[in-house]
């Protein structure tokens, strides 16, 4: 379902994303969606390009059939904050690496009164109320699932919380409660995920874990090391990647493609 937002503000977070919040007057598509690693796909019109019929009125596969690749939408994925459907507002945090990408520098201009349409919203995970504990990984792409995990959390849980980001003062204000551990590793003193929760103390019992972030080191690193070294059940863990280095999401989704299914 496509919904068009409105942008109401915009922030710089402590670990250096910009949240975007948005008002609409139907958020009706997030009523029941419940599972913390919501997204959604925006769809980002080219600069000069005439489309048909607004964007949200669109039927992007049938798009392709009559325009040029170089005129159709870009299409993000993106993780959804906060949706409250009562008060039709959300937020969605980007990553901006200058003018790098689409997504990241329509963000860093993004103005009250901007608009952005969106499909879905998607989700396939939520912490495991039945697991004696719960591990939850990412780096900066990851960071909005990690946040809205901890926010359904009890805060009784037992948690492991390792996120990676590019410097201390990117540091992520995360609550990972009373019984939880919070490890922050970081790119500018050769920090990797991988190191860093190899370096965990490993609660006694069952895991429910969620381990996104660049595709290379998840997914070549992390998983064998938890699926193997660590014996975590497959159906306890929620891993891929949000993204591969030196791709856009395009080439990203062409590459998990061509990877060998097991």
């Amino acid at each position: 379902m496509a919904t068009r937002l409105t942008v109401t503000s915009a922030e710089t977070t402590p670990s250096g994303l910009r949240r975007v919040w948005f008002r609409s007057d139907d958020l009706s598509a997030f009523a029941d969606s419940h599972h913390t690693d919501r997204y959604v796909k925006l769809v980002l019109p080219r600069p000069g390009v005439a489309y048909p019929a607004p964007l949200e009125e669109l039927d992007l596969r049938a798009l392709r059939t009559t325009m040029a690749p170089e005129d159709l939408p870009v299409v993000r994925t993106y993780t959804a904050l906060f949706p409250d459907v009562v008060a039709g507002t959300l937020a969605i945090d980007f990553v901006v690496h200058g003018e790098e990408g689409v997504a990241g520098p329509w963000a860093a201009s993004a103005a009250p009164g901007d608009t952005l349409v969106v499909n879905g919203p998607g989700g396939a995970w939520s912490p495991d109320p039945t697991a004696d504990w719960h591990l939850l990984v990412g780096d900066e792409s990851a960071l909005p699932a990690v946040t809205a995990a901890l926010a359904v959390l009890p805060l009784d849980a037992i948690v492991r919380v390792v996120v990676l980001v590019e410097s201390p003062e990117h540091a992520p204000p995360l609550d990972p409660g009373a019984h939880g551990e919070l490890v922050v590793a970081h790119r500018s003193d050769g920090g990797t995920l991988e190191a860093a929760v190899r370096s965990l103390d490993w609660p006694p019992g069952r895991v429910s874990a969620f381990v996104h972030g660049e595709a290379g080191e998840v997914m070549r690193s992390l998983r064998p090391h938890l699926l193997g070294e660590r014996g975590v059940d497959r159906a306890d863990l929620s891993i891929s990647g949000y993204w591969r280095r030196g791709r856009t999401e395009e080439g990203f989704r062409e590459w998990k493609q061509a990877q060998p299914r097991d």
